[in-house]
């Protein structure tokens, strides 16, 4: 099995915004019946190569076109959110994706961002708090009395008190935010301790620890798929350079988080076992076999669909392998 995700970046390097993002949504319905588990979609705002600003649009586009795909939004960005009109789109996608859509909430780290939206960056922390304790409340359907006025969301989710939510984050106060409030932990760092706190706080509040995700070391997060190792990296490198090394610029001084890379050059990416990874179709099996996924990232660094392509139907072939290999 394997994830699709989809940032949509598109440097002038690459291929254009109009291009791409049609292609993610042809990719997605493509995919989901031939081992495609999830589409993960991530935000970030006012970045020179036109990084995904609103995950929700693109996760409607994707579920008017799949039928059981499930989609990721990881992470929305609460503090530029009004948790109202959130909630109002959440229970509208909520309906048409009949449930297929779950949500990873979290505080962004660009500070240009936080400037983008005229939002006090050092208050971050208590706008997460209360916009998610208002979210929530809303996704439960009922009238709510909130400093001094009424508010009801409706129509109501078809997935009963709201969709499936998790906090993501790497540190400490993430994880208690997600304990206190409930929801599972999507841990974009793996640091002594973690875990434990995450699922004592949990219990602390009166709460049965959620579903937790926290990274294994050494393990990838952007994978391919390629027949040839050497002429793929020709091909994909310079795309995926620009991936690493822009996401790596949003995390100056900060070597915690599991997808970040200070490669500067393809030859530094290529040799590190970092996050950026072209496996052969028997490593893609091998990886498979495991019971680990594979974490793809198609239309990577503005990527042209044309070359994604063939790189999307070797991961397919692995996973046919496997499951061949597997039943025999």
């Amino acid at each position: 099995m394997f994830t699709l995700r989809f940032d949509m970046r598109a440097p002038a390097s690459g291929t254009p915004s109009s291009e791409l993002y049609g292609a993610a949504i042809d990719m997605c319905a493509w995919a989901e019946t031939r081992g495609a588990v999830a589409a993960v979609l991530s935000e970030h705002h006012g970045t020179e190569d036109g990084h995904l600003p609103s995950p929700l649009l693109l996760a409607t586009a994707i579920a008017a076109r799949t039928e059981a795909l499930t989609i990721m939004l990881a992470a929305v960005v609460l503090p530029f959110w009004d948790p109202v009109r959130l909630a109002e789109d959440i229970s509208v996608l909520d309906i048409l994706s009949n449930g297929r859509v779950a949500y990873a909430f979290g505080l962004g780290h660009r500070a240009e961002e936080y400037e983008h939206f005229g939002i006090d960056m050092r208050a971050r922390g208590r706008l997460a708090d209360d916009k998610l304790e208002l979210l929530l409340r809303l996704l439960r359907g009922e009238p709510v009395q909130y400093q001094g006025r009424r508010i009801h969301v409706t129509p109501t989710c078809v997935t009963p008190g709201g969709p499936h939510m998790m906090v993501a984050g790497g540190s400490p106060a993430a994880a208690r935010r997600a304990a206190r409030h409930g929801l599972g932990f999507l841990a974009q760092a793996n640091p002594a301790g973690l875990k434990d706190l995450y699922e004592s706080q949990c219990r602390e509040h009166g709460h049965e620890p959620g579903p937790a995700q926290f990274p294994e070391p050494d393990a990838p997060t952007t994978v391919f798929i390629a027949d040839d190792v050497d002429k793929a990296w020709g091909e994909l490198g310079p795309y995926l350079l620009h991936d690493a090394v822009t996401a790596a610029g949003y995390r100056h001084g900060d070597e915690s988080v599991a997808s970040i890379s200070r490669a500067a050059s393809v030859t530094e990416l290529r040799e590190a076992p970092g996050p950026y990874r072209i496996f052969t179709i028997g490593e893609a099996v091998e990886q498979l076999r495991s019971g680990r996924s594979l974490p793809l990232l198609p239309l990577c660094g503005g990527l042209p669909p044309t070359l994604a392509w063939p790189y999307l139907e070797h991961a397919v072939a692995a996973v046919g392998r496997a499951n061949s290999e597997g039943n025999a």
